[in-house]
């Protein structure tokens, strides 16, 4: 069947992936097929994805968040459409009606202390620009993350990422960014015994590592520890915030008082690619100093703002809140069940509000896990770091029939998944570090 899509066309999906492989990325397209997910994303509405082969899934990868508020969100689609009849992505040099009101909403959203945002496309440029700040306030260059921590691609980004990230590009740089085991206290406060980090960067729950939840009082540790050694606290809530947790940031759940805030991916709805980094008045002053020392030519641009203002303004309904309290515990409820029918297989679940890491027994579970909920029309991705955790991440939007469902769905899944990693004949492709996948046995 010919897939025509007017800029595009292609013989069939067999073409399209073929193509794909030749013109685009080799070794991610193919990775997807020999997992038996080989997704081309056709329709998409609501949290309903449709590939062009029309198999139909229900998203709660939402890619790390994006779609928090759903693909397309009808809401969001308007506003960016009445935008489109005066606004372009405007010019980064110049004063913005758009850029400048969303500034002051995350501020405001924020919290007292805070005092100014700088605009990026992404959580890696944003990333990237909190570390440059962090160094900027303090004169240090040292900063401090967590082993197997996920906070992007990009130059400055990736060295305090894991190895298989940053190795590869010769990025890692000991000297200069250092990690420590999460959860462990002691391990931070030796870190920071020198007095010579700019920066402690934390992922509020970490994503790519499947969601381990912090220790009762951990961040709040951390922050006093960073603060004490003269170290500015850079709270990543990239896929924590905008309200996936019950509020609107997950860092505010604990005592922790950031001096710089980092949002990006659901920030601009699926719709438009920005970030954005909100930073007290200590951190901010090289706005005063020198506003050019740091550019982005489509950071924080008017079309992008105008998106991300609906988002919060979506996010921040007092209904919205409500109805992600109750699926909450409608998943908290559903999973508990489902464990318990699944004992010994399914042995744990990590959950705040709808940031959630479902445990599996054998280490290569989730990928077995994942695989099986696409053939029952699920879409949920195995934690990269630890693929013995699948994330679960659903919408802040769903209905609770629709949360019936999935859980319908996880419970044949799971079933599915243990007899393939029984059998000892079903093979999952593993993740190296370096060089190509190989096919292992589970």
């Amino acid at each position: 069947m010919t897939l025509d899509f007017g800029f595009a066309s292609f013989a069939d999906k067999r073409d399209l992936l073929d193509r794909s492989a030749a013109a685009w990325n080799a070794d991610k397209t193919g990775f997807w097929e020999r997992m038996g997910v080989p997704i081309v994303i056709g329709e998409r509405s609501g949290y309903e994805l449709v590939d062009v082969d029309g198999h139909r899934l229900i998203d709660v990868h939402l890619n790390g968040g994006t779609y928090n508020l759903g693909h397309r969100n009808p809401e969001l689609v308007e506003v960016l459409k009445d935008a489109l009849d005066h606004f372009d992505m405007g010019n980064h040099h110049f004063a913005s009606p758009a850029r400048t009101a969303l500034a002051e909403r995350l501020v405001e959203l924020t919290g007292p202390q805070m005092r100014r945002v700088a605009f990026g496309t992404s959580g890696s440029e944003a990333i990237d620009l909190a570390i440059k700040v962090a160094r900027r306030a303090t004169g240090r260059r040292k900063i401090v993350s967590i082993v197997k921590a996920y906070h992007g691609h990009s130059g400055l980004a990736v060295a305090t990422g894991d190895a298989r990230y940053s190795v590869p590009f010769l990025s890692d740089r000991p000297d200069e960014f250092v990690q420590v085991p999460f959860n462990d206290l002691p391990a931070m406060e030796e870190a920071l015994a020198g007095a010579d980090v700019a920066g402690v960067l934390m992922e509020t729950i970490p994503a790519t590592y499947g969601f381990p939840l912090p220790a009762p009082g951990y961040l709040a540790a951390v922050a006093e520890l960073a603060h004490e050694s003269g170290a500015l606290y850079i709270a990543d809530e990239v896929q924590t915030g905008l309200g996936r947790t019950g509020v609107l940031w997950g860092i505010s759940k604990t005592d922790v008082v950031p001096d710089v805030l980092v949002t990006a991916k659901g920030l601009g709805g699926g719709l438009y690619p920005i970030s954005a980094v909100v930073m007290n008045e200590p951190t901010s002053r090289w706005l005063d100093e020198d506003g050019f020392s740091h550019m982005s030519t489509a950071g924080g641009a008017e079309l992008g703002s105008i998106a991300a203002l609906g988002v919060l303004e979506i996010t921040t309904r007092p209904q919205v809140q409500e109805q992600v309290h109750a699926l909450s515990i409608q998943f908290d409820v559903g999973l508990s069940q489902l464990r318990a029918r699944h004992e010994g297989w399914f042995t744990g679940i990590r959950q705040d509000g709808l940031v959630i890491g479902l445990e599996l027994a054998d280490p290569q579970g989730a990928m077995h896990l994942t695989r099986a909920l696409y053939a029952e029309g699920v879409w949920a991705i195995f934690s990269s770091l630890d693929p013995s955790v699948l994330q679960f991440k659903p919408g802040l939007l769903l209905e609770p029939e629709q949360v019936d469902e999935i859980l319908h769905r996880l419970d044949r899944a799971l079933a599915v998944a243990q007899a393939a990693a029984a059998s000892g004949t079903a093979t999952v492709p593993s993740i190296h570090p370096h060089g190509e996948p190989a096919e292992v046995a589970a």
